[in-house]
């Protein structure tokens, strides 16, 4: 289990994520849980009241938020007077037998290079092989590599079409605007702009198996260990079904690491 990604930040102290991701790894057992971190979205950090930071203090923030959540989970008391964060005196008593490791998601090289200095592993959304080689040559060959992508599943697929524009046209909405509005309701006036061509282009869709597995081949070359499929329509348990039995075998089969 991996949370990819939770957002240490803004709205949670990573003090408290430092706790519940100790939790959930003692909870799940060794080599269970994966705590992945990024520099999060303004829709879910903003609503405290909080300045929402621009990109590069958010990366600074991050990092401050991972070394001290590192620290805690020593199960030493800690003190802490950072720029960002502070704690008093904080212990956690109840550790898992093996620290989880942290995932750091990275979609531009500042991001890169702070998850090459501090992640364990890398995240992505694009079968980004500049990444995976980046990430390798500073962590080492065998570093861990996840990515996530979107489908819509259905055996009719101009329906799954019509289905991921009507619940998820905000995956069309470009550049850093994802990051940077606060609220649903600006997500769907800026969703107004995003054609269903563009989600038709966007992702995958319908019920073949090979154009599935197609889809995903460019992560499986750019290196990427694990995938992460969100389907954006009602028919979940068919996707979950045919990619176990069909399309995940053959990404498994055709990953081949050095």
């Amino acid at each position: 289990m991996t949370t990819a990604v939770t957002c240490p930040t803004v709205r949670i102290h990573p003090a408290i994520i430092a706790q519940a991701a100790a939790t959930s790894a003692a909870l799940l057992g060794p080599g269970r849980f994966t705590l992945g971190v990024g520099s999060g979205e303004a829709l879910n950090e903003h609503i405290l009241g909080d300045v929402w930071p621009h990109a590069d203090l958010r990366l600074e923030m991050l990092k401050e938020a991972i070394g001290l959540i590192r620290r805690l989970w020593t199960g030493e008391v800690v003190s802490h007077e950072g720029v960002h964060y502070t704690v008093d005196t904080a212990r956690i008593y109840s550790l898992p037998e093996e620290l989880p490791q942290i995932y750091v998601s990275a979609f531009g090289p500042k991001a890169l290079d702070l998850a090459c200095r501090v992640g364990d592993g890398f995240i992505s959304v694009m079968p980004d092989a500049e990444g995976v080689s980046t990430f390798r040559q500073a962590k080492g060959a065998h570093a861990p590599t996840q990515a996530g992508f979107k489908v819509g599943w259905g055996a009719d697929k101009e329906q799954a079409i019509d289905d991921a524009y009507r619940l998820w046209p905000n995956a069309g909405v470009p550049g850093e605007l994802s990051q940077v509005l606060p609220s649903p309701q600006h997500f769907e006036q800026a969703a107004e702009l995003v054609t269903r061509d563009k989600i038709a282009g966007s992702a995958t869709f319908g019920d073949s198996v090979q154009e599935h597995v197609d889809a995903f081949t460019p992560f499986v070359e750019a290196g990427f260990d694990d995938v992460y499929v969100a389907n954006m329509g009602p028919r979940y348990a068919e996707m979950i079904e045919a990619y176990g039995k069909e399309v995940l075998p053959e990404l498994r089969s055709r990953h081949v690491r050095a």
